[in-house]
């Protein structure tokens, strides 16, 4: 991602803190204040409404502060630490496995760790995502390192190159397939639960592994 090669627009759970060091804790603790702030703020006046200076104050940081962590105002509902994670789960995966079967269980595993940190937070982020247009045109900007990410897992997987036209293409249409199966979670509009976004997951999913049929 242009800002901050090692983060994510893709909801994933943070790495356990034991296994930080001081200051990374403290690195980390400063960013999730300022985004837990944001949301409360976002969600108590809108995201237009609502100005980095004010959240920054309410965090209890400097506006410098929020923008050393976070480059931009969409950045804090975007931006996260953990593709390594997602793709250390991925690269586990039994090489049986095909690349959605493999994706599949690896994002059911990610979601369910995200839920047990944060459900609300979670469903807050991806409905502000699907509802701002700033943050969608943002978060298309950001989607280069996680394709990335993923392409050298399942190039890996399939012993060929990163840069393999095949790999490129299951890679873009996998992340198209889960940013529409959130997308539809959030556009239900009833329910907020763990079990439904992994239904929707794996329905975008199998469209893909039984070959886009309709």
């Amino acid at each position: 991602m242009a800002p901050a090669p090692t983060e994510s627009a893709t909801p994933v759970p943070p790495a356990p803190a034991a296994k930080l060091g001081l200051r990374e804790r403290k690195k980390l603790q400063t960013r999730q204040a300022i985004r837990h702030t944001a949301y409360r703020l976002f969600d108590e006046q809108g995201y237009d409404a609502t100005p980095v200076d004010q959240i920054a104050e309410e965090a209890e940081v400097s506006p410098s502060t929020v923008f050393r962590y976070f480059p931009t105002k969409e950045d804090i509902v975007l931006n996260d630490e953990y593709d390594p994670m997602i793709e250390e789960t991925l690269r586990a995966r039994p090489t049986s496995e095909s690349p959605v079967i493999a994706l599949r269980e690896t994002l059911s595993e990610s979601l369910a760790r995200v839920f047990d940190a944060d459900a609300a937070e979670t469903w807050q982020r991806i409905r502000l995502i699907r509802e701002v247009p700033a943050l969608r045109a943002r978060m298309s900007e950001q989607s280069a390192e996680t394709t990335r990410m993923l392409a050298r897992a399942l190039a890996e997987r399939a012993d060929r190159p990163v840069d393999d036209l095949e790999v490129r293409i299951v890679t873009g249409a996998m992340l198209g397939a889960l940013t529409e199966a959130m997308f539809s979670w959030i556009d239900d509009g009833g329910s907020k639960t763990l079990t439904d976004l992994e239904k929707l997951v794996a329905r975008a999913l199998n469209v893909l592994e039984r070959g886009l049929t309709l």
